[in-house]
């Protein structure tokens, strides 16, 4: 039974701490201090140009100034842009869905031969190299403007993610079931149906609307430059410099991606 000494003494128990990322305090505040000067001579040589971040602003002045109210008069364009980015946003994602499957048992370790294995990464290492815009302007550039530039650019998008999350969903199925099959001379196909396919299923579903959502709001940026969708709608608007009916498709733009994330937020957790 403890004292009351004892108990008023401070207590000499060592509480835990976090251990720190780098746990050479040289080789720690070493980085810090490169990374600091860094920024300093980084910030140094950028061509910051007074007058004209000064004429920019006035500028950017204008157009606020020439944006409000906003104007939906013209709401049959916000409607089709609209559609046409739907429309866009759901082939789009059907195609990269239907493509990611096969390639994302090519990219699985622990169902692909190594040649396959590696022609599947390959694939989605390319799809994921480069960012939608630069896609778009290359379609552009091969299929001309429109909303076929769009459809091709966001399918290529999707199998860059989907067909890296499927194949890391295949690397951790249950492999009990395959082999189950296979010891009892199940084709190779049909291994893949029937073991594989259902235990990726749900996970390829909540991809799907993760991607759906995703390629709605891609839609609008690489309609920027000539891939369709309401993107062309902003782009064309600013080109008349119609700020206000710009302001107006912006604000669409903008409560269509909330209720589209808030809608696919609440399926995916039904799903779950």
């Amino acid at each position: 039974m403890s004292t009351s000494a004892e108990r008023g003494a401070p207590s000499s128990r060592r509480h835990w701490r976090k251990p720190p990322f780098i746990a050479n305090p040289l080789l720690r505040w070493g980085l810090v201090i490169g990374v600091a000067i860094y920024a300093v001579w980084a910030i140094s040589i950028l061509p910051f140009d007074l007058d004209r971040i000064s004429q920019g602003m006035t500028r950017a002045a204008r157009i606020f100034s020439g944006a409000f109210p906003p104007n939906f008069d013209r709401y049959e364009l916000l409607i089709d842009g609209f559609l046409e980015s739907l429309q866009i946003a759901i082939l789009a994602t059907l195609l990269g869905l239907a493509l990611s499957v096969p390639i994302a048992f090519m990219a699985a370790r622990n169902i692909a031969a190594k040649p396959i294995y590696l022609l599947g990464r390959a694939i989605i290492i390319v799809a994921r190299s480069f960012h939608p815009v630069i896609v778009a302007i290359l379609f552009v550039k091969a299929v001309g403007f429109g909303p076929v530039a769009g459809i091709l650019t966001l399918t290529l998008y999707s199998i860059g993610f989907v067909a890296k999350m499927l194949a890391e969903r295949i690397e951790e199925i249950d492999w009990g079931q395959v082999e189950a099959l296979r010891a009892s001379g199940t084709p190779y196909i049909s291994v893949l149906q029937f073991a594989v396919l259902p235990q990726i299923m749900p996970r390829q579903i909540g991809l799907g609307i993760y991607q759906l959502d995703s390629n709605l709001r891609a839609s609008a940026v690489v309609g920027i430059v000539g891939a369709g969708g309401i993107g062309s709608t902003l782009m064309n608007a600013f080109g008349r410099y119609d700020y206000d009916f710009a302001l107006a498709i912006t604000m669409v733009i903008i409560g269509v991606i909330l209720v589209s994330e808030a809608v696919s937020g609440r399926i995916r957790r039904n799903i779950g």
